[in-house]
C-alpha cells in the first residue's frame, strides 16, 4: 500500500471552516481518516457540519473561534491539543470581503472606503497571521507539521473590483513564501508553508456576484466562464486531492509554494 498520500489520525485545524469551501474540505479529510477541529464564529453551523462529519464515520469537533483575537485562538490552540495531543496541518481558509472594498462599475477609486478596505486586510491577511503563530508552536514542538494558506487568482492578476480583497491575497502569497524559508531556516525542515490558490467557486460570498437567483449567470459570471478554458466554476471537492497532497509525506520537499486549482484560467490569456 503506497503510505505517501496516508492522513490517518493527522490532526487537522480549519479556520474558516464553517464556510462551504472549509466544510467540503473538512468532511473529506474526515473521511480519510483525519482528525478534524473545524473553526469558526458559526457555533450552530459548526456543529452540525461535526454532526455530519461523524455521521459519515469521521472525527470532528467544532471550536468558536475569531481569527483576529489573539487570546481567542489561542485558547483554541490549547482547547484542541487538550482533546488530540498534537496539530499536524493548519488550514488557513478564514477569509472574506467588503462591500466599502469593492469598486462597482459605476464606482470609481475615491469610492473606496479605507476603513472597509482595513477589515479586508485584517480578515484575510492578519487573520491568518495569528492562526499561523499560535499553531505553529506544537508544530516545531513536534518537529514536524504542514500550514496550508488560501490565496486567489486575484493574488496573480489585479482584478477589476476587488481592490481590497485582492491586495489581501497578494499578501498572503507573499506571507506564504516568507514563512516557507522563515520556518525551515529556524525549525527545521519539518516544518513546509504552502498555499492553494482556488479559481472560481460558487460560495455565499460570491454567488450574488457571479450569479442571478434564476441560476444564471451575471456579466461578471460570464467574465470568469469565459476566462477559464475548463468552461465551468470548480466545484468545493475539486480541491480536496491538492490538499491532502500538501499536507502528506507526498510533499515532503514541497514549500513555499502556490498551488493553482482553478481550471486554466490563471494560464489562459485570450
Amino acid at each position: 500500500m503506497n503510505e505517501l498520500f496516508n492522513i490517518k489520525d493527522y490532526v487537522v485545524v480549519i479556520t474558516g471552516g464553517t464556510g462551504i469551501l472549509g466544510q467540503t474540505i473538512g468532511k473529506y479529510l474526515a473521511v480519510q481518516g483525519a482528525k478534524v477541529c473545524i473553526l469558526g464564529r458559526r457555533a450552530e453551523t459548526g456543529k452540525a457540519i461535526v454532526e455530519d462529519i461523524k455521521k459519515a464515520g469521521g472525527v470532528a469537533r467544532f471550536y468558536q473561534c475569531d481569527v483576529m483575537d489573539q487570546k481567542v485562538v489561542e485558547q483554541n490552540c490549547k482547547d484542541i491539543l487538550k482533546d488530540f495531543g498534537r496539530v499536524d496541518t493548519l488550514l488557513n481558509a478564514a477569509g472574506g470581503n467588503q462591500p466599502g472594498a469593492v469598486i462597482a462599475p459605476d464606482q470609481t477609486f475615491f469610492d473606496l472606503d479605507p476603513a472597509q478596505f482595513q477589515k479586508v486586510l485584517n480578515l484575510n491577511l492578519t487573520g491568518t497571521v495569528i492562526p499561523t503563530q499560535v499553531f505553529l508552536h506544537p508544530m516545531v514542538k513536534q518537529g514536524k507539521g504542514s500550514i496550508i494558506n488560501f490565496s486567489s487568482m486575484a493574488a496573480f492578476r489585479p482584478m477589476t473590483r476587488v481592490c481590497g480583497y485582492a491586495a489581501a491575497k497578494a499578501g498572503i502569497s507573499n506571507f506564504t513564501a516568507y514563512m516557507a524559508h522563515e520556518a525551515a531556516r529556524k525549525f527545521g525542515e519539518g516544518i513546509r508553508v504552502n498555499a492553494i490558490a482556488p479559481g472560481f467557486f460558487v460560495s455565499n460570498q460570491n454567488r450574488a456576484l457571479l450569479t442571478n437567483p434564476d441560476g444564471t449567470f451575471t456579466q461578471r459570471g460570464k467574465d470568469v466562464i469565459r476566462q477559464t478554458p475548463f468552461g465551468r466554476f470548480g466545484k468545493p471537492e475539486e480541491l480536496c486531492g491538492t490538499i491532502q497532497y500538501l499536507m502528506s509525506d507526498a510533499a515532503n520537499f514541497v514549500t513555499g509554494t502556490v498551488a493553482v486549482v482553478d481550471g486554466g484560467f490563471n494560464s489562459f490569456a485570450m
